[in-house]
């Protein structure tokens, strides 16, 4: 237990300090939609599902945030958060190339950095890394094992969702 707090620690204390830049770009894009008539539409896969049900069921929810489902409308004056655990999950690129096609502009959370290179990074206007590649822990038998993604994610959200009302308060 140790070992997996000291871990997460690090994680998150990376998170923080390489990312700041990329969490207030991508809360300054997401309040766009929110001064507007826009909203906020939280297009999340698999695990990452976990940051769509906080911000549209937790204890302080995101103002003006939807989920993103394939019959969805979008307008320019949405914003869409894609949020995704490897920056080439198929599927979000091709809602990628879709938002950029229609001049929709959208934030990736992803864990590959984006530096590295990826379709994803290069579409959106901002993107965050979780820097998260492989597993936090060495596992019986040398592999590497406890990937919390979503928790990383959930983390992101919260440092963008501060810094949005941050945003919008000084308005």
């Amino acid at each position: 237990m140790k070992i997996l707090t000291t871990q997460i620690r690090g994680l998150l204390e990376r998170i923080s300090g390489s990312q700041e830049e990329a969490i207030e770009e991508t809360a300054r894009l997401l309040a766009q939609a929110l001064v507007g008539e826009g909203r906020i539409i939280l297009a999340a896969f698999d695990e990452m599902e976990a940051v769509t049900a906080t911000a549209l069921h937790g204890a302080e929810p995101l103002r003006q945030a939807v989920r993103y489902t394939g019959d969805i409308s979008l307008t320019t004056a949405d914003r869409v958060w894609l949020i995704v655990r490897k920056a080439d999950h198929p599927a979000a690129v091709q809602l990628a190339k879709q938002l950029a096609d229609q001049f929709i502009p959208f934030a990736v959370l992803a864990a590959d950095s984006a530096e590295d290179s990826n379709e994803l990074a290069d579409l959106a206007l901002t993107y965050i890394s979780t820097g998260l590649k492989k597993g936090l822990l060495p596992g019986p038998t040398g592999e590497r094992i406890v990937e919390p993604h979503a928790l990383a994610a959930l983390f992101i959200y919260e440092a963008v969702k501060l810094s949005l009302d941050e945003l919008l308060d000084d308005e």
